[in-house]
């Protein structure tokens, strides 16, 4: 076992409570998928999207399973960047590994900010320029990688007020939602087990932030019991508000008004419910949703970078030359965000974010299984994430080539990329010593 990978959490990073990493979690969780994904989804789900947020929160609680057993066993603030070395060992099969999954945690937090500006946009009436909403992307950006520098606890506490605001406002939202629909007017789409598969795949992203719960595993004090926890409690209570606010949404909305309303369904839903004050309160939450879920990705990615730098076995590609200290990581992650935010719309970021995760999370589980002895996990639940895993991201890249070939390649191009720059780092790094 490589001991010197799993390192106690310092002074400066403060415990981390029980809430304080449920609350990380849930902000990981609850973000621009939610409030931004709705309408995409739906063209394939139609009024499924609860079905579909369910088999996803299904899929994901797999997956959850074996990060759950692995940060317990394993705990450190790289969290998942610790697993693959761990698993494979040191070597290209770990480091390309954690660059991918570094990529991947970027391109979600640039959903996450785009989500963010997309929302400020519609309170303000819409009349913001492309630019000004760039702006406020990088705006957001570089003020939650400065909430980062503050500390753990001080993460899980901004998270907490953050999402107590958006669950409260959720709840509400529901019941009068499901209080004022016709429910007598409702009138179910067709369906298809394809069409469902695909808005699965697309909703996913709103599962992925359970990982960022393991990035903290080394502040908790007793990890084996508080991080699964935490971790299948933020799973349970999103699940539960993303099952009941979608079905408040496709009781006030029609598919084809999901449709129009692309972007931000949830705060024109809301306004059918109580006016502009209800689009008000809605699209601040969500704007704290995307800050929240921001947040938390921005802390995980930049916790990985980290500790690819002060140790070399998780990437030397990386961890030698470009991430020497947490504060160069963090501002290497913050101004790869912005690119990311600038490069890609949000509909083509979020469909990636998905399928990059599908992926990390299918090859991080396949190798828990090599390490299942130290772990205790069960055996079938690993292969349930791994086959459950590969299929949505099949079934989804089929998609993305269709209707976004452009986003397609250069996931796949990421992904190649990710290993052939770690095997000629590690290359050169010999030839030099």
């Amino acid at each position: 076992m490589n001991l010197a990978l799993l390192k106690t959490s310092s002074k400066k990073n403060k415990r981390i409570s029980l809430f304080s990493a449920t609350a990380l979690g849930i902000g990981g969780m609850m973000g621009a998928g939610l409030f931004s994904l709705l309408g995409t989804a739906s063209a394939h789900a139609g009024t499924h999207i609860p079905l579909a947020f369910l088999l996803g929160a299904i899929a994901a609680s797999f997956s959850v399973y074996s990060y759950a057993k692995l940060g317990a066993t394993f705990p450190s603030s790289g969290g998942a960047a610790t697993f693959t070395v761990m698993s494979f060992g040191p070597g290209v099969i770990s480091g390309g590994l954690n660059i991918f999954q570094f990529i991947a945690y970027l391109i979600a937090a640039a959903l996450y900010a785009a989500g963010f500006s997309e929302y400020a946009n519609t309170l303000l009436g819409g009349n913001l320029s492309p630019l000004e909403i760039k702006l406020v992307s990088a705006g957001i950006v570089i003020f939650c990688a400065g909430i980062k520098l503050l500390g753990t606890n001080f993460v899980g506490k901004v998270e907490a007020l953050a999402i107590g605001f958006v669950t409260i406002a959720l709840i509400l939202f529901s019941i009068d939602g499901i209080h004022v629909a016709d429910i007598g007017a409702y009138k179910m789409s067709s369906w298809s087990i394809d069409g469902i598969a695909i808005a699965t795949g697309i909703l996913y992203i709103n599962y992925q932030g359970f990982g960022v719960v393991t990035n903290s595993s080394n502040a908790m004090q007793e990890p084996h019991k508080e991080l699964p926890l935490a971790m299948f409690s933020a799973l349970v209570l999103v699940t539960i508000a993303y099952v009941l606010v979608s079905t408040a949404a496709i009781l006030l909305l029609s598919p084809a008004q999901m449709a129009a309303y692309n972007g931000h369904v949830l705060a024109d839903a809301a306004k059918i419910v109580a006016g502009n004050t209800g689009f008000v309160v809605i699209g601040t939450s969500a704007l704290l949703a995307c800050a929240a879920a921001l947040n938390a990705t921005i802390f995980a990615a930049s916790n990985i970078a980290a500790d690819m730098a002060n140790k070399n076995s998780i990437s030397k590609a990386l961890g030698v030359n470009v991430l020497k200290t947490g504060l160069r990581s963090l501002s290497i992650s913050t101004a790869l965000v912005i690119a990311l935010v600038l490069a890609f719309p949000l509909e083509v970021v979020g469909k990636m974010a998905s399928l990059a995760f599908l992926l990390v999370y299918a090859a991080i589980t396949f190798g828990h299984i090599r390490v299942r002895k130290q772990t205790g996990a069960k055996l079938w639940p690993l292969w349930a994430a791994i086959i459950i895993n590969l299929s949505l991201f099949a079934t989804l890249f089929i998609n993305v080539i269709e209707s976004a070939r452009g986003s397609a390649i250069a996931l796949i191009a990421a992904l190649i990329g990710s290993f052939a720059v770690e095997a000629t780092s590690r290359k050169f790094l010999r030839k030099e010593s």
